[in-house]
């Protein structure tokens, strides 16, 4: 069955979601077939998430109530900017949900927050194996590949605020 937008939502993590988290993080990993990699555990995720140095936020997607995918990000900065920047490290939607606009909705969700915090730009890379991947790399051509690996892209989105209104521009590094 396929839910409106309307039934869908993201939510900030909480100190209640760390063994969410942690499934999420480990069925990336077995997406990447990197399972063995994982050496987290839930009590880590608390502490780089809630606890008094933590850098980490995460944001959990809805389908219902039932939680479809996450997003880990962070605060960076931008020499040049002298502004901080928002990064995404990793982006998970379950495989029974992709293709419904969950990916994207995270994607705009953290565009947002960027916003709301003042940053200069958002920023993530990713391997080319998934939809959502593909569906940027073919929805903005100004992309760039990176030449750290051969499947990965980075891509740049830089705001700026022009007239009192908040404008994106995609572009890729080097473009």
């Amino acid at each position: 069955m396929s839910y409106p937008m309307s039934h869908f939502e993201i939510r900030p993590a909480t100190p209640d979601d760390c063994a969410l988290v942690m499934h999420f993080i480990c069925r990336l990993a077995d997406y990447e077939k990197l399972l063995s990699e994982v050496t987290g555990t839930e009590d880590d995720v608390r502490r780089e998430l809630f606890g008094e140095n933590a850098i980490v936020r995460a944001a959990i997607a809805y389908e219902g109530e039932t939680p479809v995918g996450f997003a880990l990000y962070f605060f960076n900065f931008s020499t040049f900017l002298t502004r901080r920047g928002l990064y995404l490290e990793d982006l998970y939607i379950e495989p029974e949900y992709r293709g419904k606009g969950y990916g994207k909705a995270l994607i705009e969700y953290l565009a947002r927050e960027a916003v709301k915090n003042g940053c200069g730009r958002f920023e993530w890379a990713w391997s080319g194996m998934n939809r959502l991947s593909v569906f940027i790399r073919e929805s903005v051509p100004r992309l760039c590949r990176t030449g750290v690996c051969a499947e990965s892209q980075v891509m740049r989105l830089n705001v700026w605020r022009k007239q009192g209104k908040i404008d994106y521009g995609l572009t890729g590094f080097g473009a």
